[in-house]
C-alpha cells in the first residue's frame, strides 16, 4: 500500500512539472492541489486500515466505511480548496486523474 502511495507522490510531482512548464506556477500548484485533494484522504484510510489490521479488526462494513468517508473527504476538498486559492481547472482534474490512474499502474507493476 506505502508502495502505491509514493507511485501516486510521483506521479503528482511529474504532472505538476509538466503543468508548470505548459501553463505557470498557478497551474503547477492547481496539478498538486488536484493530487493531494486524492491523496491526503487516501494516506488517512490506509494507516487507518493499517491500525485495523494491526488490532485484528478488519471487516468489509469497516472497509466500506472507510471508502465512503475518503470519497466524501476527497469531495469535500475539491469543493473548498478552489474557493481558497486561485486554481487552473484542466491542471486540477490531470492532477487528481494522474493519481486515480497511479492505482491502475501499481497494479500492472504487481503482476
Amino acid at each position: 500500500m506505502y508502495k502505491t502511495l509514493l507511485l501516486q507522490g510521483l506521479a503528482i510531482l511529474a504532472v505538476a512539472a509538466v503543468a508548470g512548464l505548459l501553463g505557470g506556477e498557478v497551474a503547477a500548484q492547481s496539478a498538486l492541489i488536484g493530487g493531494a485533494a486524492y491523496l491526503v484522504p487516501n494516506l488517512l484510510f490506509v494507516l487507518r486500515l493499517r491500525c485495523a489490521v494491526a488490532a485484528r479488526e478488519t471487516g468489509a462494513v469497516g472497509f466500506m466505511i472507510g471508502e465512503a468517508v475518503k470519497l466524501f473527504a476527497v469531495i469535500a476538498l475539491l469543493l473548498i480548496l478552489p474557493r481558497l486559492m486561485e486554481v487552473n481547472w484542466p491542471a486540477l482534474i490531470a492532477g487528481l486523474f494522474t493519481v486515480l490512474l497511479a492505482n491502475l499502474f501499481a497494479l500492472l507493476l504487481k503482476t
